[in-house]
């Protein structure tokens, strides 16, 4: 059996359970989704359109990409595993801690996976050598905001990094499904240019932004056209379900980039009630929180209906560490109160 790396499963439980394993809008899935599926539902009998044309001129439209550089997939995840099986890179290099489908995905297409791992005493920033570090790799992988910690590295950082990759011949690989959730988003993502760049492969997914996990639908924007190609013809005939596309193309044509204002404030807040508590916080900027404890976390929670991310199995890191997704205001204060008495206990317990 498959182990669970992930968050998100909320199928063992046979009662309602508060979810911040899984990186979600708090918002929820958009009202103009929910509308798309219903109205839609008349078109399910017939086979998805292959070439995702409606959804890929949405997308289009919303990054201002061209559309023969994008490519749609059965969510992120799958869009990893048809890059490494479009290109079977030799030798891959990971900047850890990362999302484990990286290497599944290469280690499946027969290559050798390196790792990258950002320290602790480093608060999990990426080195200033970096780009000197990545040269001679067919592929490198970064996330950005990285996941699990949501540290953001500068676009600028990322665009030396591609330059060295390119120079090698290799390829860099930038999961950017976080960072419509940034304040900044300028400073980090580099979308706004990857027309003008060579060798890389921007991920985007709608699980996140668009709360749309169950769904599946994530796509890749190219800087190269050919690859882009390459990509789609490792693809099924049909990649993406009818009911997802149309869901997706009205929640992103619907979209008011409000993301950030919605999730900084409570980001702050769980971060400063984390902090209040005696625990090491980081510092995320995404919709998430990354922190570290001295004492177990994970089943005190599930006592009291409460899922997080226990990071232990994550490369690079160890028990001790966990990730909380921001939720809405009232989900949140429930988490920092359940977690003061967890405290409290432990704290009496060691008297």
């Amino acid at each position: 059996m498959k182990p669970e790396i992930h968050g998100g499963n909320i199928y063992k439980y046979d009662h309602k359970v508060y979810d911040f394993s899984a990186n979600l809008n708090p918002q929820g899935m958009p009202t103009a989704a929910k509308k798309a599926l219903i109205e839609s539902i008349d078109q399910y009998e017939s086979y998805p359109d292959p070439d995702c044309r409606e959804l890929k001129s949405i997308i289009s439209r919303f990054h201002g990409v061209s559309e023969d550089r994008i490519c749609c997939g059965n969510g992120a995840a799958d869009i990893i595993f048809r890059i490494a099986m479009a290109f079977r890179p030799g030798s891959a290099l990971i900047v850890a801690p990362a999302f484990s489908e990286y290497a599944e995905a290469l280690e499946l297409a027969g290559c050798l996976v390196e790792y990258l791992e950002m320290k602790e005493e480093d608060g999990f920033h990426v080195p200033q050598d970096i780009s000197d570090r990545v040269a001679g790799y067919d592929m490198v992988f970064i996330c950005n905001p990285s996941n699990p910690t949501g540290i953001v590295v500068d676009r600028n950082v990322i665009l030396s990094m591609a330059s060295a990759c390119s120079r090698g011949g290799g390829r860099l690989i930038v999961d950017e499904c976080f960072a419509e959730f940034l304040e900044n988003e300028g400073a980090c993502s580099i979308l706004d240019c990857i027309e003008n760049l060579s060798g890389i492969i921007v991920l985007k997914s709608f699980t996140k932004l668009f709360s749309m996990a169950g769904l599946r639908l994530g796509y890749c924007i190219c800087s190269d056209t050919e690859d882009c190609d390459a990509i789609d013809d490792t693809m099924q005939t049909w990649p993406v379900s009818t009911a997802s596309a149309k869901a997706g193309a009205a929640a992103m044509s619907a979209y008011k980039g409000d993301a950030p204002a919605v999730v900084a404030p409570e980001r702050n807040r769980l971060k400063s009630g984390l902090k209040e508590l005696g625990f090491k916080v980081y510092d995320s900027e995404a919709n998430y929180v990354f922190f570290k404890s001295g004492f177990p976390l994970d089943e005190p929670l599930q006592t009291r209906g409460i899922l997080i991310r226990n990071c232990a199995n994550y490369h690079g890191l160890c028990q001790g560490y966990y990730r909380i997704a921001v939720r809405t205001y009232e989900e949140n204060s429930f988490l920092l109160e359940a977690l003061r008495n967890i405290c409290y206990n432990n704290t009496v317990t060691r008297l």
